[in-house]
């Protein structure tokens, strides 16, 4: 069995991730070393050719990798489903987020407004064209470097109002999270992962991965503010 199983993801899943992989260490010996970037940098890199054994991205994005050929057909296997919550700086006014409307009034009063590049920021994006309100916040909205956290632009002042994955938000020190967005509107992303056509161990990675999405691995997603899928 290979000593080493190297892959790729995205920032949402990056503290589960190390959590599952030291875990499967643990239990197989096999070493899982799985570098964490933004979720579009991931993708470009396996699309170009780079050598990785396992890429866990959202699972539309999995899904056009299978199709141009660098993802093995039916290797993909959901792992988490993640929602998406809203921070603001530690010590700043809370505001109301429990439900559409109010949350709508929250953005429209934010002098700054930051979500991902990733499939939740397009679906926010989308929502924020659905209120009517996309054009009136355009100049607002702040944009993230890759592999930025949005909360790290929020403890420092940078953003009023942020948005992004809860497991991205929870651990970030200098921010209060607000809470998830309200259920009738909550954005929901599945995270999976797949086998990449380029490894050389795909028994190995099916292997790894079917621990992941086990029972045994439900805790540390409910840890990291993720469900398991």
């Amino acid at each position: 069995m290979s000593k080493e199983i190297r892959g790729i993801s995205s920032m949402a899943t990056r503290l589960v991730l190390a959590e599952l992989a030291d875990a499967y260490q643990q239990r197989t010996g096999v070493r899982v070393a799985i570098e964490s970037v933004g979720g579009v940098d991931a993708a470009k890199r396996v699309q170009a050719g780079e050598a990785f054994d396992v890429v866990i991205l959202a699972s539309d994005a999995i899904d056009k990798l299978v199709a141009s050929g660098h993802v093995v057909a039916g290797s993909r296997v959901d792992l988490v489903h993640s929602g998406v919550a809203m921070a603001v700086r530690e010590g700043a006014p809370h505001p109301d987020v429990s439900t559409e409307d109010a949350l709508r009034q929250a953005v429209l009063a934010a002098r700054t407004v930051s979500y991902s590049t990733g499939p939740s920021g397009v679906a926010l994006a989308k929502l924020f064209e659905r209120w009517g309100i996309a054009d009136q916040i355009r100049d607002r909205i702040v944009t993230p470097p890759p592999g930025i956290p949005v909360g790290s632009l929020v403890a420092k002042g940078e953003v009023e109002l942020g948005f992004q994955q809860l497991s991205e938000l929870i651990n970030l020190p200098g921010i209060t999270v607000l809470g998830p967005m309200p259920q009738a509107i909550q954005i929901v992303t599945t995270f999976s992962g797949g086998v990449c056509a380029s490894s050389t161990q795909a028994d190995a990675v099916r292997g790894m991965l079917a621990f992941m999405a086990s029972p045994d691995a439900a805790e540390p997603k409910r840890r990291q503010g993720m469900d398991p899928a």
